[in-house]
């Protein structure tokens, strides 16, 4: 082996342990100290509303091992229904 298919091998395996690194940080939910996700903000309002607003403890949901709050029930159970359409990107990251 000369020393371009050494950097080669290596920059290939670099490569392959950064996609793992960023795939499993990506299937995890940046939360607070309590487990809430993006620091108990509805998700669906960004969506429906163009705007953040607080949720309440009263209309909660467990995903992907965090609580989700939400500021009514519509908002809810839009989530239940296709909460990857509403979660952030890259966990909230």
């Amino acid at each position: 082996m000369n020393m371009k298919s050494i950097r080669i091998v290596s920059f290939s395996l670099a490569g392959l342990l950064l996609l793992a690194s960023c795939s499993t940080q990506a299937a995890s939910i940046n939360v607070n100290a309590a487990g809430v996700a993006i620091h108990g903000y509805d998700p669906v309002a960004y969506f429906t509303e163009g705007r953040p607003i607080a949720g309440q403890e009263a209309f909660s949901h467990r995903w992907q091992n965090a609580t989700w709050l939400f500021a009514n029930e519509a908002h809810r159970e839009l989530f239940q229904q296709n909460p990857e359409k509403y979660a952030p990107q890259y966990g909230g990251f």
